[in-house]
């Protein structure tokens, strides 16, 4: 088997409705991962991407959440509506998705201002 060009982690976790984050996966089902592996497949990059499903990674309040390796580009607020984008661009031409992509200041920050 080649090397893969692209590992995607997509979010699929889900929290009870009470709980003080949100989920990336409210029904505990995750159409954006089914979808990206459709189009992924259709696109004749089955050997070349892997879409994973993750747990938490951390960035809830932007979630639905995914990110590409080995680029590490991190997308937010990822509808199973951007997947054809997020193949066609960025896994196939190279050009990440701009309008999808999280800003740094916000990985990994207590400081984004959209965190609750």
């Amino acid at each position: 088997m080649p090397a893969l060009e692209h590992h995607v982690f997509v979010c699929h976790n889900s929290r009870p409705a009470d709980a003080p984050r949100v989920s990336c996966s409210a029904d505990g089902k995750s159409d954006l991962h089914t979808r990206l592996q459709q189009l992924t497949k259709a696109a004749g990059l089955g050997d070349k991407v892997r879409i994973n499903k993750a747990g938490c990674l951390d960035q809830c309040e932007h979630g639905p959440v995914v990110v590409v390796y080995p680029e590490a580009v991190w997308y937010g607020n990822v509808q199973a509506s951007d997947a054809a984008e997020i193949v066609a661009e960025h896994l196939t031409a190279g050009r990440p998705v701009e309008r999808l992509r999280l800003d740094d200041e916000c990985l990994n920050s207590k400081s984004c201002p959209h965190r609750d």
